[in-house]
């Protein structure tokens, strides 16, 4: 296992303009591991040219992204956030501080956006719609997704969860309740995203509308 105080895992794809922004303010101990997930632009050699470990994994989907991210991590605690700088690395400290003093399992973000606009309609209705899904099934007190999120690495491969797409969050909260975790959710900046990227979620209602299917699946 590597010395590192944690193992951030960043699943992009095409945010060769945002990593800049991203990787600006990485804590001090911390390895960042960026999955390319089947980018059309710059994500690898951006990534790499900053200082990140890049993984391919060439499968489609925020799952395989966020799995072949902890599959490559070695230091004891790992974390996850999203790679359109629309949230602060640096909000990871407080999350991972939570998780080593055994007050959490795992640490989960809720995102305050910072400004108008920032979270379209759609995308803050169907995340409403998907966090209560996971309140009422898992009991655990979040009221977002978490896109931000930090654990234990062992803790998280134990749990076995399957789902490659994005039903993954849901999958791990699932999981996660049923083997006893106890999780805390913290408030996070919420920002507008890198200029020059495009949400593959929250951009349209389409991606949101998909993001609920995807739950769906993981619900029957």
């Amino acid at each position: 296992m590597g010395m590192n105080t944690c193992d951030v895992v960043i699943p992009c794809r095409d945010e060769a303009a945002a990593l800049p922004v991203v990787l600006a303010e990485v804590p001090p101990g911390w390895r960042v591991i960026v999955v390319d997930n089947g980018s059309t632009d710059e994500t690898a050699d951006v990534a790499r040219s900053l200082g990140a470990h890049v993984v391919t994994e060439a499968r489609p989907g925020y799952g395989a992204a966020v799995h072949a991210g902890m599959l490559a991590a070695e230091a004891e605690h790992v974390a996850v956030i999203d790679g359109d700088a629309s949230m602060r690395l640096t909000d990871l400290v407080p999350m991972l501080d939570l998780v080593r003093s055994g007050a959490a399992t795992m640490a989960v973000g809720r995102r305050r956006p910072v400004t108008r606009g920032v979270w379209p309609w759609h995308a803050r209705a169907g995340t409403l719609l998907l966090a209560t899904w996971i309140r009422r099934r898992s009991a655990f007190p979040i009221h977002d997704l978490a896109p931000m999120r930090v654990c234990r690495r062992d803790d998280l491969l134990a749990l076995g969860v399957e789902d490659r797409r994005f039903g993954y969050p849901l999958e791990l909260m699932l999981r996660a309740a049923r083997s006893g975790w106890t999780v805390r959710e913290i408030d996070i900046a919420y920002e507008r995203r890198a200029a020059g990227t495009k949400s593959k979620v929250s951009g349209s209602v389409r991606g949101t509308a998909r993001v609920v299917r995807d739950f769906a699946m993981v619900l029957r």
